[in-house]
């Protein structure tokens, strides 16, 4: 009892009252209410807003004209002609190219080689593949969809008649500012078609169907302008800069990942050696590798006259240049490449390769069902991010061939800058130029993120 007691008496009483909060305490409690909405709030947007702004009014000169006035600059706002002179005027041959216009096939335009048709089989034949899984996975039964796609189609073309005929018609049904916007022929229709597949339920096939018309008219465009009697425009080189360096750029990255994660001798030093190139900006490597390519007064010119090459020049044909090109983008980005993969690689559990060795697995099997399903998600983000890159590549065509020979080796932003350049009045058209590579680029970005992981992913599992 008396330790009871001893213990009740030694508990501390409290007020039944609180105490009163002193000033800074009420001063520190208001702030932390208010600091999101007063302070953190208006932070964030004031960032976003100075991210952004660049983009929207680079999205309105797109749509305008801009002319010099006496005391300054004029902004008109004139539509979708920058867009029109792109692909129907006299910017068609510098950004889609020029094409045997004598050769087609069931009405299209140009005719590809043997190559050419090989590889648009091959990429047929992948979408085709693809479209079909996806039906599988959606349960689509063949009539079914027939009849929703069939639905859909001839909404589409009814509405691109009925859009034809107001946009064709004279007269005050139609009206003069009607008659001249011709990008209703692709917008109403286009717009059609979305609605009604979200009503019928099939908007994600629609979608599919979209992607795959894209990817084959862009194959096709490829396919018909790299011919000997073709010329690849803008848009061609950037795409041929883009998957040939990037593909280039992870086969040898991962080849030297997989290198230097075996036990050899002097690892650490070659580690240290492949991230060199990380350290030369992008203008030192153009004139680096300009004057290796030339083959009388470059550091390499004993070699090339030792070879027999004293009267050959790189940038003489269209496909040295861009030859050139794409190996000093490779030399200076499968760095990245191998430094990522590398940090991947030595990620992976020993287990799951310890357990295979076991079980009597090769090399080739170990890489395939254990090391590759495992990097993956790893090589999709890499690849993302060079594939964004690559798009904007501008410093290497500009140092090394100056978009040359003629315009074989111009990407599309060299062509924006060059026609930035030009003329003060020309910043309206390279503005379209740069809005339909954000386009482009965001279309390959979305497809590899969202359906080519996922594909992946499904063919290592």
């Amino acid at each position: 009892m008396e330790a009871k007691r001893g213990s009740l008496e030694a508990t501390p009483r409290f007020d039944a009252q609180p105490r009163e909060e002193t000033f800074s305490q009420r001063l520190g409690r208001w702030l932390e209410d208010i600091a999101p909405s007063v302070f953190i709030w208006p932070a964030v947007l004031t960032v976003l807003f100075l991210a952004v702004f660049p983009l929207f009014v680079s999205l309105y000169l797109a749509f305008a004209r801009v002319q010099l006035v006496v005391g300054g600059y004029e902004v008109e706002f004139i539509g979708f002609t920058n867009f029109e002179k792109l692909f129907f005027g006299s910017g068609r041959r510098n950004f889609l190219g020029r094409w045997d216009r004598d050769a087609s096939f069931l009405g299209l335009p140009g005719m590809p080689t043997a190559i050419g048709w090989l590889g648009l089989i091959v990429l047929a034949g992948f979408l085709v593949y693809m479209l079909y899984r996806h039906g599988q996975r959606r349960e689509y039964t063949p009539v079914m969809l027939f009849g929703k796609l069939g639905g859909i189609a001839a909404l589409a073309v009814g509405a691109w008649y009925l859009t034809n005929w107001l946009v064709a018609a004279e007269g005050p049904m139609a009206g003069m500012w009607l008659a001249e916007q011709y990008w209703l022929l692709t917008v109403i229709p286009g717009a059609v078609v979305v609605l009604s597949a979200v009503a019928l339920g099939v908007i994600s096939m629609v979608l599919r169907l979209a992607i795959v018309a894209f990817m084959m008219g862009v194959a096709w465009l490829t396919a018909i302008t790299l011919t000997p009697d073709g010329l690849p425009g803008t848009m061609v080189v950037t795409l041929v800069f883009v998957f040939c360096g990037v593909a280039l750029q992870y086969v040898l990255g991962l080849g030297l990942a997989l290198l230097v994660t075996q036990n050899l001798p002097g690892k650490r030093f070659f580690r240290v050696v492949f991230l060199l190139p990380m350290l030369i900006t992008p203008v030192g490597i153009g004139f680096l590798f300009r004057m290796m390519t030339d083959t009388l007064q470059g550091p390499l010119a004993p070699l090339w006259a030792a070879a027999g090459l004293t009267d050959f020049s790189w940038v003489e044909t269209a496909t040295g240049a861009r030859a050139a090109i794409i190996i000093a983008d490779t030399w200076q980005w499968t760095p990245f490449m191998f430094i990522i993969l590398l940090a991947a690689l030595e990620g992976i559990s020993n287990e799951p390769i310890e357990a295979a060795l076991v079980d009597g697995a090769n090399r080739w099997q170990l890489f395939r069902f254990i090391i590759l399903p495992a990097i993956i998600p790893v090589s999709i983000t890499l690849i993302l991010i060079r594939t964004i890159e690559a798009f904007k590549i501008v410093d290497l065509p500009r140092i090394m061939t100056n978009g040359g020979p003629g315009t074989a080796t111009e990407s599309v932003t060299l062509f924006a800058f060059n026609q930035w350049k030009a003329s003060a009045t020309s910043i309206g058209y390279a503005s379209s130029i740069a809005y339909l590579l954000l386009i482009i680029s965001t279309f390959f970005a979305l497809v590899l993120v969202n359906i080519g992981r996922r594909r992946l992913l499904e063919l290592f599992e």
